[in-house]
């Protein structure tokens, strides 16, 4: 089972835990910059209750047939649902001619 977890309130944003790389690719920076400040100022407000995925993996671990991908957390729920989206988005525009491209005798 692949947990993808969103943001839970553990020390991982804090300063002592997390280090940025410096940024060597100047095209990025500037979102870099932003990506930065958007977690440090999320330190301590994270949504997601540790004990409680914890608890949540060991659950799903127990099952007969547990899920090939968990995505833990309301954050990483949406996460899934709107790269789905965009995944579905991308299969449909172009159907048509991606499904023409079989050989002729199947």
């Amino acid at each position: 089972m692949l947990v993808e977890p969103g943001f839970f309130r553990t020390e991982l944003l804090s300063a002592e835990s997390t280090t940025y790389a410096k940024p060597l690719i100047e095209d990025y920076s500037e979102r870099k910059k932003e990506i930065v400040a958007a977690w440090k100022s999320m330190n301590g407000k994270q949504t997601g209750d540790p004990a409680k995925l914890a608890r949540a993996v060991v659950q799903l671990a127990g099952l007969k047939e547990p899920p090939a991908r968990f995505a833990a957390g309301a954050d990483a729920v949406q996460t899934f649902e709107a790269k789905a989206n965009v995944l579905l988005a991308q299969a449909n525009a172009h159907r048509d001619l991606s499904s023409s491209l079989s050989h002729n005798d199947t």
